[in-house]
C-alpha cells in the first residue's frame, strides 16, 4: 500500500497536485478516498483553468498545468487538501502494483529524462549519495 501525507508530502507542489488530480481519475479500487469525492477533487481543479465543467470521459480528465501560474497551482493544493480534511483524511492510501512498461522512451526524449532524475532522484539514489559521502 502506497501512501501520501497530504500536509507534508515531502514533493514539489506541481508534483503533489498532478499525483493526486491523477489519483482522482485513475479509477482505482483501493484507495481511502471514495469515487465521489475523487471525482469532486478533480472537478473543483479543473474549474479553476477552464470555462466549462470538466469531461466525463476518462480519456480528457487530464490537468494541463504548462501553461499557469503558481497561484493557480497553490490553489489547487489548497482545494485538493481542505477537500480531504474535511473528508477527515490527513494521508492518502492506495494500492496499485507497478504498470509495465508498454512504450519506450523516444531517443530524443532521453537527455530531458535524464534531467529530470538528476533534479528528482529516487529515494533509493539519494540514500546511496549520502552512505557514500559518510
Amino acid at each position: 500500500m502506497q501512501t501520501l501525507d497530504i500536509d507534508r508530502p515531502e514533493m514539489p507542489e506541481l508534483q503533489f497536485v498532478l499525483l493526486v488530480t491523477a489519483l482522482c481519475t485513475s479509477g482505482l479500487v483501493r484507495c481511502n478516498v471514495t469515487e465521489q469525492l475523487r471525482n469532486e477533487i478533480f472537478d473543483r481543479c479543473w474549474i479553476l483553468i477552464h470555462e466549462g465543467s470538466a469531461p466525463d470521459t476518462v480519456e480528457e480528465r487530464v490537468l494541463d498545468l504548462r501553461s499557469w501560474t503558481e497561484v493557480t497551482l497553490d490553489a489547487m493544493g489548497e482545494i485538493i487538501r481542505s477537500m480531504l480534511r474535511d473528508a477527515g483524511i490527513r494521508t492518502l492510501a492506495w494500492e496499485h502494483a507497478p504498470s509495465v512498461t508498454i512504450r519506450t522512451s523516444t531517443p530524443a526524449s532521453l537527455p530531458l529524462i535524464e534531467r529530470f532524475q538528476q533534479l528528482y532522484p529516487t529515494p533509493s539514489e539519494l540514500a546511496n549519495k549520502r552512505s557514500m559521502t559518510l
